[in-house]
């Protein structure tokens, strides 16, 4: 079973990664609506078997600076009530938490690179986050955090970031990036190098021998996320 997924993508270096590829071999077209360069939402997009919201360097609390926030959440909160599927990776999740009501707000500190997560009891449950249960870490890039909406299972949590995960009716957040691969991961160090602070090029080495140790097992287990997203997509319209 395939159909058009719809990709809201939110700066141009982040975009499908690693999920390209299942979609395509699962006969799924993504639509891409490139909020940063100015497309609007169509209006079709109850039509999409499902949505993904990607990442993104700014806050979901942002909507005097990015308008799109805002129509972004109208839309997820929607797809909430109609059960369809939703994705939501690091701002993704965010913006989905927003959306049911949640604080979006800063963390402690930012997490920016490899660190493990633990999955809870539900987590290792949950089709989407089981695979990442062998892990040794994901990636991560985020400086926000936010509690856990209102009927949300949380998943996955650490020792920086309480909520990690969680599942909310038909959508899955994930704080943290399954999709990303070393060529990615490069780019971001490239675009977001502010995040790194004054010992920039230091972190630049300490993430690249940290990608080559892990990229490999991250792929593998984001396969999987993405395909255990893609039979609840199918299991939804069947």
């Amino acid at each position: 079973m395939s159909g058009r997924i719809d990709i809201f993508q939110h700066v141009a270096c982040e975009d499908l990664g690693t999920f390209a590829g299942p979609l395509a071999q699962r006969g799924f077209a993504p639509r891409y609506v490139r909020l940063f360069a100015g497309d609007v939402i169509p209006a079709d997009w109850p039509d999409a078997r499902a949505l993904i919201s990607l990442g993104g360097p700014m806050s979901v609390n942002d909507e005097g600076r990015y308008a799109y926030l805002a129509a972004e959440k109208a839309v997820i909160r929607a797809a909430l009530e109609r059960r369809q599927p939703v994705l939501g990776i690091c701002l993704g999740s965010q913006l989905i938490a927003s959306a049911a009501g949640a604080r979006v707000y800063r963390g402690v500190r930012p997490e920016i690179g490899w660190a493990p997560i633990t999955l809870t009891d539900e987590g290792r449950r949950d089709p989407l986050l089981a695979p990442l249960a062998g892990l040794d870490a994901v990636f991560h890039w985020h400086g926000e955090t936010f509690d856990l909406p209102a009927g949300a299972v949380r998943l996955a949590f650490n020792d920086v970031t309480p909520n990690q995960a969680f599942r909310l009716g038909s959508a899955h957040g994930l704080q943290f990036h399954v999709e990303v691969d070393a060529a990615m991961i490069e780019a971001w160090m490239q675009e977001y190098a502010a995040d790194l602070g004054p010992g920039a090029h230091a972190a630049v080495e300490r993430l690249g021998a940290a990608t080559r140790l892990s990229a490999d097992a991250l792929r593998a287990a984001g396969t999987k996320v993405i395909q255990a997203f893609l039979d609840s997509v199918s299991g939804a319209s069947s």
